[in-house]
């Protein structure tokens, strides 16, 4: 008696796998728009790819001529637009259990319907949950690349940066430079006052540091009171200015110590990219300017000088 489940179990295998062959099989076939839709969303979680699978299965049920989409993902502004104009629109805020994914709006030259506006809710709800997915994994990769006390972006991140700019230089020939600066005696600044006046310094150079440069130049923490600021399409006589810039803008910030005011300043290093060379290369000469300007006085900037 105690074997007839396991043959029972074992004779309806079969069966089983029978029926899930043809589940899989109409998972695949099903003329659905909203199965259909649900299994092309699965396939990807770039949020890019999964809004052109939405206009695309959605334009099939409800006709329109423009759909936009528009999110703020942690510091970042996220936009999709397809198509164009329209004066009549529907509009609908996503959101899932009270967390908010983005405002997304058709526009097109007919008004809406009641019918086609249910439609398109139900299509919405199909897809909320992959684009919640798409969301946090944006939002997963930019807080890998952010550093969490300055909330600027990291070394992780200028490393990348700096192989695509050192290979958009090559291609295009534009020159492309990198300015790093250490605070000076930052070490001395934490033994006396303690680290939490070190980290609020920190944030602080971070923020003067975004002030000082343009907002097409990207500025990351490199090291434990290292930053780094990459200027597109910038020579080196421009770069020396900028850092000296940068330079100014640190001195100028005070901060309450206490039984003092805190002061300090910053030494830079400046190279731009040379042709053939590698972004390593690019980083190193930056850094042997910086060692210079640390070991001639502090407080100065110096230039990996190159010879045209």
């Amino acid at each position: 008696m105690k074997n007839i489940p396991s043959v029972q179990k074992s004779a309806s295998q079969p069966q089983k796998l029978a029926a899930l062959r043809q589940a899989h099989q109409d998972w695949n076939n099903t003329p659905d728009v909203l199965t259909r839709l649900t299994r092309r969303l699965s396939t990807t979680l770039s949020l890019e790819q999964q809004l052109a699978i939405l206009a695309d299965e959605l334009g099939s049920v409800v006709p329109f001529d423009t759909l936009n989409y528009r999110h703020r993902i942690g510091k970042q502004d996220f936009v999709y637009a397809t198509g164009m104009g329209g004066p009549h629109r529907c509009e609908y805020r996503l959101g899932l259990e009270g967390a908010n994914y983005g405002t997304l709006s058709l526009y097109r030259r007919q008004r809406f319907s009641d019918q086609e506006l249910e439609g398109v809710e139900m299509i919405l709800s199909a897809a909320i949950c992959p684009i919640r997915n798409a969301c946090r994994f944006i939002a997963i990769e930019q807080a890998s690349l952010t550093d969490s006390l300055t909330g600027i972006p990291n070394k992780r991140a200028m490393d990348d940066d700096l192989q695509r700019a050192s290979q958009l230089s090559e291609r295009h020939g534009q020159p492309y430079s990198l300015i790093l600066c250490d605070l000076d005696h930052f070490k001395t600044v934490n033994d006396t006052h303690g680290h939490v006046v070190g980290d609020h310094l920190l944030q602080i150079a971070a923020a003067e540091l975004e002030k000082a440069v343009r907002t097409s130049d990207s500025v990351y923490r490199f090291g434990g009171e290292e930053f780094a600021i990459l200027l597109p399409l910038t020579g080196e006589q421009d770069a020396r200015e900028v850092a000296e810039r940068i330079r100014e803008a640190i001195m100028a910030i005070q901060v309450d110590a206490g039984s003092k005011e805190l002061r300090v300043t910053t030494s830079c290093g400046v190279a731009t990219f040379l042709p053939k060379e590698t972004a390593q290369e690019w980083l190193a000469r930056a850094d042997e300017a910086l060692y210079r300007a640390k070991h001639q006085g502090r407080n100065c900037t110096r230039v990996f000088a190159t010879i045209s």
